[in-house]
């Protein structure tokens, strides 16, 4: 086989996987997380498409592969450079806000999926048409493919430490340009040239001269936009998101400003990360004695005693280290990965915070929350962390994001690394109905009671102003004095105690009253041992989230939905929890686009001769288990590399390349089923091992450098990545041989499952935890094996 044929396909290959990071990051920047699957099920939908328009017209495919090939792959890196300019001028329109309220916007998401889909489709058929015209040579083939998808994880890396989102798909557009030139001949060079010469003319154009990305009107930054004389003065990329800077003489920021507060809000600018509030930058300097947060909630635990040590987790802008320094504060240790924000405090706009990050008593370390408590031995008389949700509600817009420091895990580890005196702080915008403040506090009773903690009510404390309530776990039991201390502060501020030693009757509405007092028959549940009763009852999940299930933002509980709409009308629900809701609405469009474009084509090749349902389960097993197996793992390793960008790139180049060998490897081993039994079993076991020694392997090595972390992910997913690059070339080879009627419709089903799975996987972690989908996936290759007990062919 030509050597250029190899590089070509792996070239391709790369600008498919790295097309779907970019895309991940340009839909986190326009919308919101959650697209980050959907774009690895277009993705799959393409390639699942491809086989079944290979399976119906296989012939006339190999009759023009020598013109075929080299014209896909250009039309696909031509379709790359034009995808985003299309989508944000003809779909600017789509809001995923008003998905559930606006029917133009579910055909709105319909023809977006189309239109990304066209990209992954034509790099599919070229991929697939060269896998048909080589079959002999599969297994060397898909070699190169799936190195060149690995591959394709780090090249996008790269590209978005030094680009604007806007601007890659023109990079990644120039890799199947340059595939297809390798393939053309001597003949159609001329025609070739001047389509390649337009392709790549117009990805430069798009590099130079990016269109601009339509960001959702509800996004934060949106509504700061809208703000007089509001202007993007700064921005900066990374793989952590776009960070820009944004000015307006009306933008002002004091979350739960006390009532008493009589002076002048001064004006800020503001930092946003993905369109998304980060923070404000800070107006302070190394002079002041009294802090604009003073006057809030947050100011509690410098009002009861000294904090000479203070741990500032996801910093951000540094608005709890200038505060907790006004208070005295002797050292802040800041902890904030956005490594571009940090720059940005430290260098541009250090001048505008009198150098706070620069500040001799302030510790910065650019790394995630988790990883430093990990590694960090030291103690601290308070623990902050960052207000949760926002004001108004973010309608679950996070629901499918990784928030591992709000765990049970995190919030032990946190109370390890106390002083005797020292106190855990966390605040978070009122909501309604009431969700965020209730999982707080569970988590922090159940921090407590797992800590041995005997009278919990003493070592917690719960304010609430008019907008914010804060709650404050502390090692050691409050004092009398301190008590009063905390009510003189509440009476002084006009806030009200939520929970205290000693709460009377009237103080908790004394100053802030709210039309649903439910909210402290709630408060008292979970204070009780009852608290069970509550979790099961209630419209909307309340457990404390774990590592295993990360997702604090998740509330959405399908059983509630009736009594929801009772309760609020159709219209309203989704805005109670519209992230889930996405998520759902994608899988079902994903199924039906998955059978549409996969299955139904392939009824026209017809599906004659036996062995008909060893061909369904055992290409559905794989399928099924090999994107459940990479989908879990994205999941599993943004905790130990610290961003999704990061866990998807590694997973996906490693799984990929490791898989690949695999295949590799697969060309040696004689196509029978007692070895498609082994290399599905061995891939089984290999799932149920790393459900028990995975988390440990990852939070014993989490301390370490992030390169050094990337490297171990590689050799820790390397062994099951290799044993599953083995089943699927070894399963078409033996299909052929016995029926090769049999080949498209098990790239198909394989393919159909594939592009579920991706959506399914989300649904399975949010609602069961991890660990149950490496169980699922351990089930889908433990079909592949049943499959093959007792078949003929050993």
């Amino acid at each position: 086989m030509r050597k250029r044929i190899l590089i070509s396909v792996g070239l391709l290959s790369v600008a498919v996987i790295a097309f779907q990071l970019v895309l991940m990051q340009i839909l986190s920047i326009t919308q919101w997380y959650h697209f980050a699957y959907m774009v690895i099920s277009v993705a799959m939908l393409g390639f699942g498409f491809s086989g079944a328009v290979l399976a119906v017209a296989r012939q006339w495919f190999l009759e023009r592969a020598e013109l075929l090939a080299p014209l896909l792959m250009i039309l696909s890196g031509l379709s790359m450079a034009i995808v985003i300019p299309v989508t944000q001028s003809l779909m600017g329109g789509f809001d995923m806000y008003l998905l559930f309220v606006d029917m133009s916007q579910i055909w709105l998401l319909v023809a977006t999926y189309l239109i990304y889909l066209i990209p992954f489709f034509l790099a599919a058929l070229a991929i697939g048409l060269i896998f048909v015209k080589y079959v002999s040579s599969i297994g060397t083939v898909y070699f190169a493919n799936l190195i060149g998808s690995g591959f394709g994880g780090l090249v996008a890396i790269a590209f978005l430490w030094k680009f604007f989102p806007n601007q890659l798909p023109g990079f990644v557009a120039l890799f199947p340009v340059l595939a297809g030139l390798l393939l053309i001949t001597k003949k159609r060079r001329t025609g070739f040239i001047v389509l390649s010469s337009l392709s790549i003319a117009i990805a430069v154009f798009f590099i130079t001269r990016p269109v601009g990305l339509s960001v959702s009107e509800y996004k934060s930054i949106s509504y700061a936009m809208n703000l007089p004389q509001a202007t993007v003065e700064n921005e900066r990329v990374s793989p952590h998101g776009l960070a820009q800077v944004v000015s307006s003489d009306a933008l002002r920021h004091a979350p739960g400003l006390s009532l008493a507060f009589t002076g002048e809000i001064p004006v800020r600018k503001a930092v946003f990360n993905n369109g998304e509030w980060f923070g404000p930058l800070v107006v302070w300097t190394r002079d002041d004695t009294t802090h604009l947060m003073d006057f809030t909630t947050t100011a509690l635990p410098f009002i009861i005693d000294k904090r000479d040590r203070v741990l500032v987790l996801n910093a951000r802008t540094g608005t709890d280290i200038s505060h907790a320094l006004t208070n005295g504060a002797q050292q802040v240790t800041a902890v904030e990965p956005n490594i571009p924000a940090v720059s940005m405090m430290m260098n541009e706009y250090a001048g505008e915070i009198d150098s706070l990050f620069h500040h001799p008593s302030v510790d910065i370390h650019t790394i995630e929350p988790r990883t430093y408590l990990k590694i960090s031995g030291e103690q601290y008389d308070l623990i902050t962390l960052p207000t949760v949700d926002a004001f108004g509600g973010t309608a679950g817009l996070y629901a499918l994001q990784e928030q591992y420091v709000l765990t049970r895990e995190a919030f032990s580890e946190m109370w390890r690394q106390l002083s005797p005196d020292g106190m855990i702080s966390i605040t978070s915008w009122m909501d309604y109905p009431v969700r965020n403040p209730l999982k707080i506090l569970a988590t922090l009773v159940e921090l407590l009671e797992k800590e041995g903690v005997g009278s919990i009510e003493d070592h917690l404390v719960g304010i609430r102003s008019w907008g914010t309530v804060s709650f404050f776990v502390r090692r050691t039991p409050l004092t009398d004095d301190e008590i009063d201390a905390i009510r003189e502060f509440c009476r002084t501020m006009f806030f009200d105690p939520v929970i205290l030693p000693g709460l009377q009757e009237g103080e908790r509405t004394r100053y802030n009253d709210i039309e649903d007092r439910s909210f402290f028959d709630y408060v008292d549940e979970i204070l009780a041992s009852d608290r069970e009763q509550l979790f099961r009852d209630y419209d909307f999940h309340l457990r404390p989230a774990s590592d295993n299930r990360p997702y604090f933002s998740q509330f959405l509980r399908w059983r509630s939905l009736p009594h929801l709409r009772e309760m609020f009308g159709d219209r309203a629900v989704p805005f109670l929890e519209v992230g889930y809701l996405v998520v759902a609405v994608t899988f079902i469009q994903i199924f039906i686009a998955a059978v549409v474009l996969i299955l139904l084509p392939l009824f026209r090749i017809g599906f004659r001769g036996g062995g008909k349902m060893w061909t369904v389960l055992y290409f559905s097993g794989l399928g099924l288990g090999f994107m459940l197996i990479e989908i879990v793992l994205i999941q599993r390793f943004i905790l130990y590399l610290g961003h999704p960008i990061y866990s998807a790139a590694a997973v996906i180049t490693a799984l990929l390349i490791c898989s690949g060998i695999g295949s590799y490897v697969s060309s040696r081993f004689n196509a029978n089923t007692r070895v498609l039994r082994r290399a599905a079993g061995i891939v089984a076991g290999f799932t149920l091992l790393y459900i028990l020694i995975l988390p440990f392997l990852l939070d014993w090595t989490i301390g370490l450098p992030l390169i050094v972390k990337g490297l171990l992910s590689f050799i820790i997913i390397a062994p099951p990545a290799f044993f599953m690059g083995i089943p699927f070339p070894l399963g078409l080879r033996y299909v052929s041989s016995r029926n090769e009627s049999h080949v498209p419709w098990a790239w198909g089903i394989n393919g159909c499952m594939s592009v579920v799975s991706t959506a399914l996987a989300t649904i399975i972690a949010v609602e069961f935890g991890f660990v149950v989908v490496m169980l699922c996936a351990a089930a889908a290759y433990g079909v592949a094996v049943v499959v093959n007990v007792g078949r003929a062919g050993v």
